[in-house]
């Protein structure tokens, strides 16, 4: 019998706020569609059915386009930080996206090597006339942001253009922390917070992020004959590129998925294991702890099938559970 089949899962697993909520509660916040805290937020929120028409809109914009589940993450944040925290995610999101605008490596290089003077430019006093540079030079200034983790994600993105496929879980850690970890870093400087519990935490969820990442993206590269699965788990579960290319919904594919999965979950449980350490001001900066919470449960509902469609799905609750979540003081 298979790992996946035997265990269904992690039977500890939790989201937080999700079992308590009454029924009742939760569809009118569904109906409501007032996940925000105040009213700035509502209107950073109704960008979204017009043209944008500032720098600040336009990197919203991209945000909820491109990385929806972090944009309702992002629209939680206090008002004194959360221009800045979504100048910092646009920037990840543009240059995140490189690889995709482009099957070149050297285009990809020239585009992240735009950025990267971008930010030696900005850091000069001298921001080019680019919406999310000039955003993003607000956001510096403001908060002193640390140029070291703003490189960590150009230089991640960087050196994911010359991976074809990771060797090994270890190597997926290593990435997720240059470039998720240091996004939660940059989020925590925005909140103004420079606590090591904190930074501990952030190290955790970033990684269980990125692994979730990778597991999100195998049906959407398998289409497109990549796969960046770690080869030595590929070996020891023997499960071939050409299953992946083919969407095989086999045992030993969910055996596989189900051991990658485990190491995100491994991440997010230790974060949630000392939160009573970290600051509870701080803790709205990792609530896309939640998120990633959520998906594992839905992988682990899914029996860890990878290729399940329902996987492929927006999660409707997600907005509630985010609000209640930082009610609760809980990532």
């Amino acid at each position: 019998i298979g790992m996946a089949a035997a265990v269904r899962g992690w039977t500890h697993l939790s989201v937080p706020g999700y079992i308590p909520l009454r029924l009742s509660v939760l569809c009118h916040f569904r109906s409501s569609r007032k996940p925000y805290g105040d009213a700035e937020g509502k209107r950073f929120a109704a960008t979204h059915s017009r043209k944008p028409s500032s720098s600040t809109e336009y990197c919203l914009d991209s945000i909820r386009k491109y990385d929806y589940e972090n944009f309702l993450a992002t629209l939680l944040l206090p008002k004194g930080c959360r221009q800045s925290a979504i100048a910092v995610r646009a920037f990840n999101i543009e240059v995140a996206q490189i690889q995709d605008l482009t099957s070149e490596p050297l285009m990809a290089k020239m585009r992240i090597q735009f950025w990267r003077d971008t930010l030696d430019q900005i850091f000069a006093g001298k921001p080019p006339k680019q919406p999310i540079a000039s955003e993003l030079c607000r956001a510096i200034e403001k908060h002193k942001l640390s140029k070291r983790w703003l490189r960590n994600i150009i230089n991640s993105r960087e050196q994911q253009v010359d991976i074809k496929q990771y060797t090994n879980m270890a190597a997926v850690e290593e990435y997720s922390e240059k470039s998720n970890a240091s996004l939660y870093y940059l989020l925590l400087q925005c909140l103004g917070i420079e606590n090591i519990h904190s930074d501990h935490a952030a190290s955790h969820i970033g990684k269980a992020e990125g692994i979730v990442k990778l597991l999100r993206g195998i049906p959407h590269h398998g289409v497109r004959r990549k796969v960046y699965i770690p080869r030595d788990l590929m070996l020891v579960h023997n499960v071939s590129q050409e299953d992946i290319f083919r969407g095989k919904r086999e045992q030993k594919v969910k055996d596989l998925i189900y051991e990658i999965a485990s190491l995100a979950h491994h991440h997010l449980e230790h974060a949630r294991g000392f939160i009573s350490d970290v600051p509870k001001e701080s803790r709205v900066a990792l609530l896309p702890g939640i998120c990633t919470g959520a998906y594992l449960k839905a992988l682990q509902m899914a029996d860890f099938d990878i290729f399940d469609p329902k996987l492929q799905q927006r999660n409707n609750w997600l907005p509630f559970l985010l609000w209640w979540s930082k009610l609760k003081k809980q990532y």
